[in-house]
């Protein structure tokens, strides 16, 4: 089959770029900017990809004609300007901003953004692939980095309602590619090189996301303190999270939910008492999960870890797509983590 991909120079839209262009489903990638007027050689712009591919002016009716679905990588704001005609044809979309994830208010509040048209948003599937699938789905909204490693890191708990809903506090951390490619003052080299930042601290765009999704297992679950800090590295999010465990649970209670929750799943590994590293995950499409119930302070800690180019973007919309089109889940994702 044959996909559109608009957004290819960005972090998150190469390295989709690279999944797509070893996919077994995938005969050919389009690439489209999505403010792109002339066509321009991809080697001007991403070199290091050795690909005499070109971007292809912006046309939503040359993309439907010419590709089975298409992804967007692009900026916040973009896909609410751009869907209408693509949501209008049921053409198949992966949508990695976060456009699509919330409720209009919610968007705009935390976005500072005008958002989608509700009845398009409605249309959306929040495409959080390793509890939901988005077969049938015509247009996708793939999660956040920071929401997918806290989510997976808390949705045992939350779902077998094993902790205190008001007691969450997660201590998030990521490498500079988060940021995505635009320089500013907080990611230049010599600020990040040997140095700890914290960032949009009670303000991050994925607090209401990782919320609402929480919610749908818990709705007495209010919010959640969550903490975001800068790493000097490029890849990578650790999401060190810390709950109240309710008085009867017990270490076997907590070992259950995380097994019965992912003892099927391809990409998640939850193991107790041996904590991760980003190491064992930068590469891949895993998360990495340790976890530990302190028999002293009844306090449950829970270490996610993902790749935030791979599991926290690309290689989740290729699990989506994987899943849109009943493909086998792992289909462009056997990835080893990079070594040393």
């Amino acid at each position: 089959m044959n996909v559109g991909l608009v957004g290819v120079t960005g972090y998150g839209g190469s390295v989709l770029y690279e999944l797509l262009l070893r996919h077994p489903n995938v005969d050919k990638v389009n690439l489209y900017g999505h403010s792109q007027k002339v066509a321009q050689a991809l080697e001007e712009v991403l070199p290091q990809l050795r690909r005499r591919d070109s971007i292809l002016p912006y046309d939503s009716a040359d993309i439907m004609k010419n590709n089975d679905m298409v992804f967007f990588a692009t900026s916040a704001g973009v896909t609410t300007k751009l869907a209408q005609p693509f949501i209008e044809n049921d053409f198949p979309v992966i949508d990695l901003a976060g456009d699509f994830r919330l409720k209009a208010d919610v968007y705009e509040k935390w976005y500072k953004k005008p958002a989608p048209q509700s009845d398009y948003l409605a249309k959306a599937h929040y495409g959080l692939a390793d509890f939901t699938s988005s077969k049938g789905s015509k247009y996708v909204a793939n999660p956040g980095c920071y929401a997918t490693a806290t989510i997976l890191a808390l949705a045992p708990l939350v779902k077998n309602h094993l902790i205190d809903p008001s007691s969450i506090v997660v201590d998030a951390k990521s490498g500079t590619s988060g940021a995505g490619k635009k320089l500013s003052q907080s990611t230049h080299f010599s600020q990040t090189n040997e140095n700890l930042q914290l960032y949009k601290v009670n303000q991050h765009q994925h607090i209401p996301e990782i919320v609402q999704e929480l919610q749908k297992w818990d709705k007495n679950l209010p919010y959640i303190q969550f903490t975001t800090t800068l790493l000097p590295l490029t890849r990578g999010i650790m999401a060190s999270c810390y709950a109240k465990a309710k008085s009867d649970v017990t270490e076997e209670k907590v070992q259950e939910a995380f097994s019965q929750t992912y003892s099927d799943d391809t990409f998640v590994n939850a193991t107790e008492g041996i904590f991760p590293n980003l190491k064992q995950v930068i590469g891949t499409n895993f998360c990495d999960i340790g976890y530990q119930l302190n028999p002293v302070t009844h306090q449950i800690v829970i270490v996610s870890v993902i790749d935030n180019l791979l599991k926290g973007a690309a290689g989740q919309a290729i699990q989506n797509f994987n899943q849109m089109f009943e493909f086998q889940p792992d289909a462009g994702l056997d990835l080893i983590p990079v070594l040393p």
